[in-house]
C-alpha cells in the first residue's frame, strides 16, 4: 500500500473478487479507520505459516480497483528489489512506478439504513428535510454531503445529517471516488448512410456544407466539423436525429511533443571505432542475455548515433529499449530525435508532464503500442514489454538519485531491471562515475572506448583564469576576468555563439545589511534567502520559502541593503550592460520550469537566432550547438569547497562536460575557467580532459579514506522539530548501531550535525556506517532501527539511505 510502512498486510478477499483478483491490481482495503487503495502482491489459499494470527482476525477487503492489473510482474519484481536494496516502502515505491492521479479518491458517502426505509414511510410532511434527504438516498445509492448542498444551507444540513446518524436512519461510509486521471475521450461523428435526392433536396446549406465535409471522411470530432462547416452543433444533431450522421467516442491522445515528428532522420555513416563498439553491442542483443557496458566516450565522438543503431537492432529483435537521460532539460532533444527514427513508437517520461500526458504515454507502453521509452530516472519503472536494451545516458549523473522517499537510484535500478530481464544494458558518459569507471577495470562491466571526436575534430582548449591575479590588478573582486571578456568580444565578432556557465542560479546569493551585519535567513533551513530580481523575492532553494524582497534591514531598520555573490540571472543582466548587441538567454531551474518556453530557447539558440546562453549546469549535458565556440565557467569554487568526498569527482565532470559543447563544428573551441584555486587537480585533469589521470588520482584518496567504490556506504538522517529530542534519539541510535556492530565489521561515524543542520523546519543530525560488506551494512543498520522500533520510537524521524550520493 502507499504509506510509509515497511511490510505487506494480509487481507481476507470476499467471495465476489477471489477469481478476478490477480498480482499487481489495485485492491480497496481497510487500514485502521481509513479506506485506502493497496497492491495485490501475492495470493495465498492458506494462511503463511509465519503469520501469526488467526483466519478470524485478518480484515476483508472491500473491492478490486482495477480489471486488469496495473503493475506487470516485471514492474513488481524490480520495485521489490529497489524496496529490499534501498530500505524503501514497496507501497511507495510501487505508488511511484505508476502514473501520478490514478489513485482514485476515497470519499465519504451516505447511505440511508433500514430504520430508514421504515422512517421513510412514516413520514407525512413533504417538506421535511429529513424526507428530501431519505428521498434522495433512495433515488441514488450513495450521496457526498455535497451533493446534497441544494436541500439546505450547510449548518443546517450538517446538524439533520448527525441527527439522523445518531437515530440509525443513515450510516457514513467510506467509498471509491474518480482517479484524479482517466482516459480522455471525445465525441465524433460519422456518415451513417448515403442521402436520397428526395431527402438531400430538404437541407439547409448548413447542413449540405456539413455533408460534403464528411463525403470522404470516415469521422470527424463534432467541435472540428462544426468549426471547418461554420455552423453550430445543433446542425449536426439534427441530421444526427434524422438518421444521416451517428454519433461515436474515440480516445484522444494528449500528446506530450511540442512539434510533430520529422520526416527524414539524420543518417550518419559510422567511424571505424563506432562499428567495433557497435558490433559487440549487438552480439550482446542477439544472445538475449544480460550483460553490462560502460561507453567511455568523449564529448562529441558519437555515442548517441552508438544508442540509436542499438535501438534499431533491439527492435528488428522483436524486442524493447529503454533509455534514460539525467534531466528533463534533454527529453526535448533526444525524444525528438528518436522520433526522426522510429516514430509513434517512442514515448516519453518525465515529471514536467501534465498528468493526463503522463497517463496516455504509460498507458501505450503497457499496451505494447510504444517499444521505445526515453525519459528520466522514474521512466526505470516503464511497464516496458520483452525489454531488450537499457541506455543509461551521462550515467555519472546525481540526479538519477532520489532524494527523498523512496529513495532508489534510477541508473543501478537500470542495471538491475536489465540483468532480471536478460537484456543488455549501456551506461554512457565522457565522465564516468568512479564506481563505474572501477566496475569495468574489474571487468564487471565491458569497457567500450571513444577517445576521439567525430570528424578527427580537436577537443575544445581549456585554460585557468587565476582570479587572484585579477584581483590584484583591479584592487576589488570582478565577475568577469579581462580574459573572458576579451573572449566572447572576439567570438562574437566572428559571428560564433558563445555560453557562460555559472552553477547557481537567482540574481544574488544573499542580502547583508552594511550597517550591522544581518543577513537574511530561510525560517526553515540554515541558509541565507537568494534574491531573484525578476520576481522581486527573497527564495530559499531548499524549502521555496519565499518572502517580498526587503527595501530596509528587517533587524535595525536602516537603507543599507546590500546584495552579495551572483547568481545566474545577475550575470544575464551584466553581460546584457555590457555587450548590448548581442542576443542573451538564460538557462537554469526557474526558467526550465515553463516547459515550452524552455524548448523554444534551446531551438532558438541552435538556429542562431540566440547569440549567448547564460545559465547552469544544465548547460552541460547533452547539447549538441556546432556553433558554439566559447564556454566560460564564472566560477568553480562553491562546488570545490562542498563538505563532500565527491566534490571533486562533480567539479572535474561538470568542467569536463560544459568544456565539451565547445568547438562541436568545423570551428576549434575554447573553454576559460575562473577560479581561486588554479592548482586544484580536478580543475587541472579537466583543463587537459584527461580522465585517466584524475581517476587514478581520485581513486587513491577514496582508497585512503575508505569511501566508495572500497566500500559500501550508507547515511543514517534521524530528523525532528524538537532539537533535543533529535539530538538524544541520535545519541540513542548511536548505541543501538554499536550493539548490532558486536563483531566490528562496520565503522560507524557520529552522531553529528548534518551539514545542513535544520532544513524545511527539521533538526538534522546524522550518522554514517562503513564496511567492506554491504550485508553487514544493512544487517547493523536494520538491527538497529528494529530495536529503536520495539522501545516506542517513531521510524519516520529516522531515514536510512544506502549508498548516498551526497552527505549533505
Amino acid at each position: 500500500m502507499p504509506v510509509h510502512v515497511f511490510q505487506t498486510f494480509t487481507y481476507k478477499l470476499p467471495e465476489n473478487v477471489r477469481e478476478a483478483a490477480q498480482p499487481g491490481m489495485r485492491i480497496l482495503i481497510p487500514l485502521g479507520r481509513s479506506l485506502i487503495a493497496g497492491y495485490v502482491v501475492g495470493l495465498h489459499n492458506e494462511l503463511p505459516a509465519d503469520l501469526d494470527v488467526t483466519e478470524a482476525e485478518i480484515k476483508e477487503a472491500s473491492s478490486l480497483i482495477d480489471e486488469v492489473p496495473v503493475c506487470t510482474p516485471e514492474i513488481l519484481q524490480i520495485t521489490k528489489w529497489v524496496a529490499d536494496y534501498y530500505a524503501s516502502p514497496w507501497g511507495e515505491v510501487i505508488k511511484s512506478a505508476l502514473p501520478p492521479g490514478t489513485n482514485p479518491a476515497i470519499r465519504e458517502a451516505i447511505r440511508i439504513t433500514d430504520s430508514g426505509h421504515a422512517k421513510l414511510e412514516t413520514i407525512e410532511e413533504d417538506s421535511s428535510l429529513e424526507k428530501q434527504i431519505l428521498l434522495e438516498l433512495i433515488h441514488r445509492n450513495t450521496l457526498s454531503k455535497d451533493d446534497l448542498s441544494h436541500v439546505a444551507p450547510t449548518h443546517q444540513l450538517i446538524r439533520t445529517l448527525r441527527e439522523m446518524e445518531n437515530r440509525g436512519w443513515i450510516t457514513w461510509e467510506k467509498v471509491q471516488g474518480h482517479a484524479p486521471v482517466k482516459t480522455k475521450l471525445r465525441r465524433v461523428v460519422g456518415l451513417r448512410q448515403p442521402l436520397t435526392d428526395i431527402e438531400s433536396e430538404r437541407l439547409t446549406e448548413g447542413q449540405r456544407r456539413v455533408l460534403d465535409l464528411m463525403h470522404d471522411r470516415s469521422q470527424l470530432s463534432v467541435q472540428e466539423l462544426a468549426k471547418t462547416a461554420s455552423v453550430n452543433v445543433s446542425t449536426i444533431n439534427s441530421l444526427a436525429k434524422r438518421g444521416i450522421l451517428e454519433f461515436a467516442t474515440e480516445h484522444v491522445r494528449r500528446d506530450p511533443f511540442s512539434s510533430p515528428v520529422r520526416d527524414e532522420p539524420e543518417h550518419y555513416k559510422l567511424t571505424d571505432a563506432q562499428t567495433s563498439i557497435l558490433e559487440e553491442i549487438e552480439a550482446s542483443l542477439t544472445k538475449q542475455e544480460y550483460s553490462a557496458f560502460l561507453l567511455h566516450g568523449v564529448t562529441g565522438s558519437g555515442k548517441t548515433e552508438v544508442y540509436i543503431r542499438a535501438i534499431q537492432r533491439t527492435l528488428a529483435l522483436g524486442r524493447s529499449a529503454m533509455m534514460l537521460v539525467p534531466e528533463i532539460a534533454l527529453t526535448p532533444v533526444f525524444s525528438q530525435r528518436l522520433r526522426a527514427h522510429f516514430g509513434d513508437q517512442v514515448a516519453i517520461f518525465h515529471s514536467s508532464l501534465q498528468r493526463g500526458e503522463r497517463f496516455d504515454e504509460w498507458t501505450r507502453v503497457k499496451n505494447g503500442e510504444a517499444r521505445v521509452v526515453i525519459g528520466t530516472r522514474s521512466a526505470v519503472f516503464a511497464p516496458v514489454r520483452n525489454l531488450g536494451l537499457v541506455v543509461v545516458d551521462e550515467e555519472h549523473e546525481s540526479s538519477y538519485r532520489q532524494q527523498d522517499s523512496p529513495y532508489y537510484n534510477g541508473r543501478d535500478t537500470a542495471i538491475v531491471r536489465a540483468q532480471k530481464e536478460s537484456a543488455t544494458v549501456i551506461l554512457g558518459s565522457a565522465t564516468p562515475s568512479l564506481e563505474s569507471f572501477q566496475n569495468a577495470r574489474t571487468g564487471k562491466y565491458q569497457h567500450l572506448a571513444l577517445p576521439e571526436r567525430i570528424g578527427g575534430r580537436p577537443m575544445a582548449e581549456a585554460s585557468i583564469v587565476d582570479m587572484r591575479k585579477v584581483f590584484a590588478r583591479h584592487g576589488k573582486p570582478q565577475v568577469f576576468s579581462d580574459e573572458l571578456l576579451e573572449a566572447i568580444r572576439t567570438t562574437h565578432d566572428r559571428k560564433e555563439q558563445s555560453i557562460v556557465l555559472l552553477n547557481r542560479r537567482g540574481y544574488s546569493s544573499f542580502v547583508l545589511c552594511r550597517s550591522c551585519g544581518e543577513t537574511i535567513q530561510c525560517p526553515n533551513c540554515d541558509v541565507t534567502l537568494t534574491y531573484h530580481r525578476t520576481e522581486r523575492v527573497m527564495l530559499c532553494h531548499y524549502c521555496n520559502h519565499r518572502q517580498p524582497a526587503p527595501s530596509a534591514c528587517l533587524a535595525c531598520g536602516k537603507k543599507f541593503i546590500y546584495y552579495v555573490g551572483e547568481g545566474t540571472e545577475k550575470l544575464e543582466e551584466l553581460l546584457k550592460e555590457l555587450f548590448p548587441s548581442l542576443r542573451i538567454a538564460r538557462i537554469d531551474r526557474d526558467t526550465s520550469s515553463r516547459r515550452r518556453q524552455f524548448e523554444k530557447t534551446l531551438t532558438d539558440f541552435s538556429q542562431g537566432r540566440i547569440d549567448m546562453l547564460v545559465g547552469t549546469q544544465m548547460l552541460a549535458k547533452g547539447h549538441d550547438f556546432p556553433n558554439v565556440t566559447l564556454v566560460g565557467v564564472v566560477s568553480v569554487d562553491a562546488g570545490l569547497a562542498l563538505p563532500d568526498f565527491r566534490s571533486a569527482e562533480r567539479t572535474f565532470q561538470l568542467i569536463t562536460q560544459v568544456a565539451g559543447r565547445a568547438g562541436r563544428g568545423d570551428r576549434p573551441g575554447r573553454v576559460l575557467i575562473q577560479t581561486y584555486h588554479p592548482y586544484h587537480y580536478a580543475l587541472r585533469h579537466a583543463c587537459a580532459q584527461d580522465y585517466e589521470q584524475f581517476f587514478n588520482e581520485e581513486i587513491v584518496y577514496r582508497q585512503n579514506h575508505s569511501y566508495p567504490p572500497f566500500v559500501a556506504l550508507a547515511n543514517l538522517l534521524i530528523h525532528g522539530n524538537d532539537l533535543g529530542r533529535v539530538r538524544s534519539d541520535a545519541l540513542e541510535f548511536r548505541r543501538e548501531l554499536d550493539k548490532a556492530n558486536s563483531e566490528r565489521l562496520c565503522r560507524i561515524l557520529g552522531p553529528a550535525p548534518a551539514p545542513l543542520a535544520r532544513l524545511k523546519g527539521e533538526h538534522r543530525f546524522q550518522i554514517l556506517i562503513k564496511s567492506r560488506s554491504r550485508r553487514q551494512v544493512r544487517t547493523v543498520a536494520d538491527a538497529a532501527l528494529k530495536s529503536i522500533g520495539d522501545r516506542g520510537l517513531n521510524l519516520r524521524f529516522f531515514n536510512l539511505e544506502i549508498d548516498p550520493l551526497s552527505i549533505m
